[in-house]
């Protein structure tokens, strides 16, 4: 047996265990795959667990997320930080190697991946933050920024609508760095893939605009390599490789079978499956140290390439100097103290407008102020304002344009714009109409697990679309973002509020913002300021004590204060609340100061679902909010329709007195 192959028959041996030990996990993926995942990892990658964030590294993502005890074997077999223990601990509390692989959790994995599909949009995002990356640094003989993306899925992934959107962006931007490894088996949780899935795969890949190559034997170390070497040759097109494999391979009584794909083998199957490999079959968790020092000695040629890279760029930033400065702003700006110190970014008009506008005009302050600020909008940025103005359109012909046109994609673009996040040097956003965040919102979540600060602009935010009609008027989609962990909603009143906004989403570190924008104009409120950071303060308070309270986001901000005007008798406090998720965070002295708990009579008004409100109108409180959907008529009609009014405001806090 060669060493090649007797490691990959530890990877399988290792992964039958760590799936049997915690008697829970997938290991048909890993036990087919294996001979693909090792050959790319030790004769194709440039990856060092020498530095695992080096900026030109290769990526690898396992979109098939089930398949994680494969990846950690990878990473535990090529050092990168997984040990042993982390291997049996497969699966349990507080472990390092939980079900599917998880960003920020495990070192060496580069996107959290379970979701089938979500790996592809992300492994596009990467693929084009590695193309605009280049287009800016890239100088004759200093390919800095010059690395692959690849990306391993299985008939789950492709049979996912999002996988098409990803692939159909990807073709058309000629994303020739992007390698898809498709671990073609058949072979899906209810039996044979004929069953929901006969299309043929090599021909829609063509029609996507990738070069396709097959591999006809998934277990053929040789072809494998050979295969995947000549894909990298693709020029102009993305590359497919569709690997044929066995799902199961090597265990008799379960390959090529669906029983393997999501439980343990069984302890007498996993000593048949040691006896096919020539593995000990009465150890556990057994790699012999000639594996190890065997993957070691392969390494060597990475730690070449790593350093030769490194002598690369420190001649680069000598020769060229302006570089450095370009380089810092990319990869390690500083967005609080340039935004807060930015005169002309806290300076705008005080004219009634739209939000969605304000936050235009906010935007192409910060594409000024950062060079790293990139993004789009799927096929809406005439209508949701995000077009950064003078920055060009990224294309295949034209990488470093900032505006990223993603076409009617909204699913495929919040995974992309994942993956540009995790590349690292890029802040980006992407943007939709906000009833459209139904289509974002799978993403969005794995946004919010990742600790990644990517921005989502969503506008027309509320029946204020009006005419449109209710397919296109958001009711419960603020309390669905509001109700996801680690994630702020921000719904700006006016120019003040979305610039704070923009601040906080820019500023934060490890939560994604969503920024939910008016089409309809509104007019400048006079108490909003900078507190606004703070999620919920006083925008217009009562003479002494107040004896009700008008909480609202948004457009009905306005309503509350033009009431509280009309009701000079009456002592109400008017609470801007912009965004609930930081109003949360507060401690509870700046809380019980905004919202003190002896005023019960309390009004939450806002065009969206009530559910967002309870904790804080209470027992005693009322309600103007959209329980029902909206209808079709212009926006002013709809909202007197509706009730929010500012004397239908006045009806309910009467009614409170009664």
């Amino acid at each position: 047996m060669n060493l090649d192959r007797k490691v990959v028959n530890t990877i399988r041996g290792l992964c039958a265990d760590t799936v049997q030990k915690a008697n829970s996990g997938h290991p048909g993926l890993p036990l087919g795959a294996a001979p693909m995942a090792y050959t790319l990892w030790s004769k194709v990658m440039n990856y060092t667990p020498k530095d695992i964030n080096w900026v030109n590294r290769d990526r690898f993502i396992l979109s098939g997320g089930h398949g994680s005890s494969l990846l950690y074997t990878l990473l535990h077999l090529f050092n990168v930080g997984v040990t042993m223990n982390d291997l049996k601990e497969f699966r349990q509390l507080d472990s390092k190697t939980p079900g599917h692989p998880e960003y920020g959790h495990t070192v060496g994995v580069e996107a959290t991946t379970g979701p089938l599909g979500a790996g592809m949009g992300m492994a596009v995002g990467m693929a084009m933050a590695e193309k605009h990356l280049s287009a800016v640094f890239n100088k004759e003989g200093y390919p800095v920024i010059d690395h692959y993306t690849y990306v391993l899925g299985g008939d789950g992934c492709m049979m996912e609508g999002i996988s098409s959107e990803a692939f159909s962006l990807a073709g058309t931007l000629k994303l020739d760095k992007l390698i898809v490894l498709y671990d073609s088996n058949n072979i899906s949780i209810e039996g044979n893939t004929n069953i929901a899935f006969t299309e043929d795969i090599k021909m829609r890949m063509k029609a996507f605009g990738f070069n396709v190559f097959k591999v006809e034997d998934g277990d053929n170390l040789e072809e494998i390599l050979n295969v995947i070497n000549e894909a990298k040759k693709s020029v102009g097109k993305p590359a497919f490789i569709e690997v044929k494999t066995k799902i199961g391979k090597g265990c008799p009584a379960k390959e090529g079978k669906a029983s393997a794909h999501g439980e343990p083998l069984g302890v007498d199957n996993v000593i048949e499956l040691k006896k096919n490999l020539g593995l000990p079959e009465d150890k556990d968790f057994y790699v012999d140290e000639e594996v190890y020092n065997y993957i070691s000695s392969q390494q060597k040629r990475v730690d070449s390439v790593y350093e030769e890279w490194n002598e690369m760029f420190d001649k680069y930033l000598d020769e060229f100097s302006d570089m450095k400065e370009l380089w810092n702003q990319y990869f390690t700006p500083d967005y609080e103290k340039i935004l807060s110190e930015s005169l002309e970014y806290w300076e705008y008009d005080k004219k009634d407008n739209a939000t969605r506008n304000l936050s235009g005009i906010a935007m192409n302050k910060i594409k000024d102020l950062f060079p790293n600020f990139i993004g789009g909008a799927a096929d809406l940025a005439p209508s949701t304002k995000t077009y950064l103005n003078g920055s060009g359109d990224f294309s295949s012909d034209n990488y470093k344009g900032r505006n990223i046109h993603y076409g009617v994609r909204e699913l495929a673009m919040a995974a992309v714009g994942n993956g540009i996040m995790l590349h690292g040097g890029l802040k980006t956003f992407v943007s939709t109409f906000f009833v459209f965040s139904d289509y974002v919102k799978p993403m969005a979540r794995l946004s919010a697990l990742m600790k990644l600060p990517l921005t989502y602009v969503l506008t027309h935010d509320s029946i204020g679309v009006g005419e449109d009609g209710p397919t296109h008027e958001p009711i419960e989609q603020l309390t669905m973002l509001r109700a996801m962990p680690n994630f702020n909603v921000f719904r700006p009143c006016d120019a003040t509020e979305t610039n704070i906004a923009w601040y906080m989403a820019m500023t934060s570190k490890e939560v994604p913002t969503a920024l939910v924008l008016s089409r309809q104009n509104l007019p400048d409120i006079e108490g909003s300021n900078r507190e606004a950071m703070k999620g919920g303060y006083v925008i217009d308070d009562s003479d002494g004590e107040p004896e009700i309270i008008l909480m609202a986001s948004g457009s009905e901000v306005y309503l509350a204060v033009e009431a509280k005007k009309k009701l000079e008798n009456k002592k109400i406090r008017v609470v801007s609340m912009p965004c609930m998720d930081i109003f949360k965070q507060q401690d509870e002295d700046y809380k019980e100061k905004v919202l003190p708990r002896k005023v019960t009579k309390r009004i939450a008004i806002e065009a969206g679902s009530g559910l967002s409100w309870g904790e804080f109108v209470g027992f005693d409180g009322k309600y103007i909010t959209m329980d029902s959907f909206g209808a079709s008529a212009p926006a002013n009609l709809l909202f007197e329709k509706f009730g929010f009014t500012v004397n239908n405001v006045i009806d309910v806090i009467n009614q409170l007195y009664k």
